[in-house]
C-alpha cells in the first residue's frame, strides 16, 4: 500500500508540474485558454484541468500544443520558466512603441510622396481619401488603417512591407521572420549549403563582396579571369 501511495503522490506531483509548464508556455506565447483549447480541439474546461494538474494530456495533445505555442516538446519535461506569468507583449511599453511605429510610417509616406513630386491633393485623388485625412496621416496624428495604407503604398509604387519598420523588439522579430521566410524560399541545395557551419567563411566572403562598389567588383572579376586563364 505504501508503494501505491508513493506512486500516486509522484503522479500527482508530475501532473501538477506538467500543468504549470503548459500554462507557462501558453502565457509566454500570449495565448488565451479559449484560443489554445480551440487550436487543440478540446474544451476550455479540459485545458484548464490540464493546467491545474487535475487531468493529464496525451502525448499527441502535448506535441500539438508544443507546435501551436512554438516551443520545444522537451520544455514540458524541463524546469525552465518562460513567461514570468506575464506574456512578453504585456511587459512592453506598447503605447510608446505603437506611436513610434505610426510616426515612422507617417514620415515614410510623406517623404516618398514629396520625392515623387506629388501634392497631397494628387495623392488623395489617386486613393480616394479626403485631403484632410491624408494630411493627418502624414502628420502622424491618426493611425492609418492597413487597407488604406495598402492603397497608398500601391499608389506610390511601394509594398505594404516597405512600411514595416517597427521599433525593437517587435521590429527585430518581424525582420527575423522575414529572414526565416527568405531562407525557406531558397532552393533546397542552397539551404543545405547555408546550414552547414563549415561554409560560414564562404558566406562571409559573399557578404563582404555584396558590400563592394560595382567597379571594385568588376576589377576583382577581371583579376580572377586573368588568374583562371
Amino acid at each position: 500500500m505504501a508503494s501505491s501511495n508513493s506512486y500516486r503522490k509522484r503522479y500527482l506531483l508530475r501532473a501538477k508540474r506538467l500543468g504549470i509548464l503548459m500554462r507557462d508556455a501558453r502565457l509566454a506565447a500570449g495565448r488565451t485558454i479559449k484560443e489554445t483549447a480551440e487550436a487543440l480541439r478540446i474544451s476550455p474546461s479540459t485545458l484548464r484541468a490540464y493546467e491545474e494538474g487535475r487531468k493529464v494530456p496525451s502525448l499527441p495533445e502535448l506535441a500539438a500544443l508544443a507546435y501551436y505555442l512554438q516551443v520545444p516538446l522537451d520544455h514540458f519535461w524541463s524546469r525552465e520558466i518562460l513567461s514570468d506569468d506575464v506574456p512578453l507583449i504585456f511587459r512592453l511599453p506598447l503605447e510608446e512603441l505603437l506611436q513610434t511605429h505610426h510616426q515612422r510610417i507617417a514620415e515614410r509616406l510623406r517623404t516618398v510622396r514629396e520625392e515623387q513630386g506629388l501634392s497631397l491633393r494628387e495623392l488623395a485623388q489617386r486613393v480616394h481619401i479626403p485631403v484632410a485625412r491624408l494630411r493627418a496621416y502624414e502628420a502622424g496624428e491618426r493611425p492609418i488603417p492597413v487597407v488604406e495604407l495598402e492603397a497608398l503604398a500601391d499608389a506610390l509604387g511601394l509594398r505594404l512591407q516597405d512600411f514595416i519598420d517597427a521599433p525593437p523588439p517587435i521590429g527585430d522579430w518581424l525582420r527575423e521572420q522575414e529572414q526565416i521566410r527568405g531562407f525557406l524560399e531558397l532552393p533546397p541545395e542552397l539551404r543545405e549549403f547555408v546550414s552547414k557551419p563549415t561554409h560560414v567563411p564562404y558566406l562571409e566572403v559573399a557578404r563582404k563582396l555584396s558590400q563592394l562598389p560595382v567597379e571594385r567588383l568588376r576589377t576583382l572579376a577581371e583579376a580572377l579571369l586573368d588568374i583562371t586563364f
